[in-house]
């Protein structure tokens, strides 16, 4: 071969390596707008802020999976419905796109709007169910909604396939919640889901999170729970701070070995001196 015809297959060679360069930092800017994009979807549809009530603590902690080019659609929300009650939620949606949390958003929204209809937890989640059914049938997603009134302390929760939450007395016993749950949001028509009725306990605690706080390849699902219900259980015990609680338990959640969303929603009342 002459070197003129090496010459050339090399300036080729060259030229089709920097359009292939160039193809990839497209396609890499593009992935990155969409990472972008889907965060600012996430952080932009969580509350801004905590209902607030007498003997009351709320706490949250949330970390997005924005690592590489995932994005998942975990969320937390609670607000105050029209007869006084403070509602709750947390969930999880499939995927890991700008699909996910857009769906996550409209999973909040329609609890916001049907709660101020009716916050029964139970019948809440069925009619989310069926609503989203209608409007995007190839996603779904765990939830749990929980309707806590401050003056009696009575939390309600219902749960659509999502993970039970953890308690803690003041007295230092913890346990995770065995209620009965429904399938997962947009899933089945018809679905039933649950109501059950529990106690806060004055200088207890109720903690509710996403699967990327308690599993992962690093640890299986019953360590993770077990972790969180100790942590709640030493935190009652020495008045802990809500907010130091929640945290505590995102902290925890380092040790999944994974890059999914975190999500921590802790609820707490106040325990006063002869108070029971």
């Amino acid at each position: 071969m002459s070197r003129t015809g090496s010459k050339d297959d090399g300036d080729e060679l060259l030229t089709r390596l920097s359009t292939l360069t160039a193809q990839a930092r497209a396609q890499a800017e593009v992935q990155r707008s969409r990472v972008e994009l889907a965060v600012a979807l996430q952080r932009g549809m969580l509350p801004r802020g905590l209902p607030t009530a007498d003997g009351v603590r709320l706490a949250v902690r949330y970390v997005p999976a924005n690592q590489g080019l995932n994005v998942g659609g975990d969320w937390y929300d609670a607000f105050t419905v029209p007869d006084g009650r403070i509602g709750l939620s947390i969930g999880d949606v499939q995927g890991h796109n700008i699909e996910a949390a857009a769906f996550m958003g409209q999973i909040r929204v329609g609890l916001r709007a049907l709660a101020s209809v009716d916050s029964d937890p139970g019948e809440l989640l069925t009619r989310t169910n069926e609503l989203l059914l209608t409007l995007s049938p190839d996603l779904f997603a765990t939830c749990t909604f929980l309707r806590l009134d401050p003056r009696t302390r009575l939390l309600e929760s219902a749960r659509a396939g999502h993970l039970p939450c953890v308690w803690a007395t003041a007295d230092g016993r913890s346990g995770v919640t065995e209620d009965e749950g429904g399938p997962p949001l947009g899933v089945q028509s018809g679905a039933v889901f649950p109501v059950t009725r529990h106690r806060l306990d004055s200088g207890g605690v109720f903690v509710m999170v996403t699967d990327g706080v308690v599993e992962g390849p690093s640890m299986h699902l019953d360590e993770g729970m077990d972790q969180v219900a100790r942590l709640a259980g030493v935190a009652a015990v020495a008045r802990m701070d809500a907010d130091a609680l929640a945290a505590a338990v995102i902290k925890g959640a380092e040790e999944v070995g994974h890059d999914d969303d975190a999500a921590v929603l802790v609820i707490g009342h106040d325990r006063l001196d002869g108070q029971p």
